[in-house]
């Protein structure tokens, strides 16, 4: 997912950004860990299913957890640049603010963030999905 990233502000802009290093460690961590989560989690349910509901299974899982994990770093990312002019941690102008500022992160995730997957973000997922589909133990 790093790569893709990587390629596709590559093509936007020439990697002309001043978070590039923010947003490799985002993409990496979002990809890295939802492969921890998600790959356990779609053998345990596809089970002794046929090759095309497994297939199906990691296919939605790694496509699902890459994009909610990548996101949920991003909204953390973004609340912790925000904190500093946050209320005191636990009043609930506080967990309004935590609310607020994670949806508007994930919201700036899905419309600017989720293009980066784009380039070579899908063909990943199906030569993995394809992959995990014919080597599950």
């Amino acid at each position: 997912m790093t790569v893709s990233a990587l390629v596709a502000l590559y093509l936007r802009n020439g990697l002309l950004t001043s978070h590039l290093a923010a947003l490799v460690l985002v993409y990496f961590l979002g990809g890295a860990l939802s492969w921890l989560v998600m790959v356990p989690f779609a053998r345990r349910y596809a089970g002794h299913r046929p090759p095309t509901a497994r297939f199906a299974a990691f296919f939605l899982a790694l496509s699902i957890g890459t994009a909610v994990m990548t996101a949920f770093l991003f909204a953390m990312d973004y609340r912790w640049f925000y904190a500093r002019w946050h209320a005191p941690f636990g009043t609930l102008v506080w967990i309004f603010q935590f609310l607020f500022t994670s949806a508007s992160a994930v919201y700036q995730f899905a419309v600017l963030g989720f293009t980066l997957f784009l380039p070579l973000g899908l063909l990943c997922l199906i030569a993995a999905s394809v992959y995990l589909t014919r080597h599950m133990r």
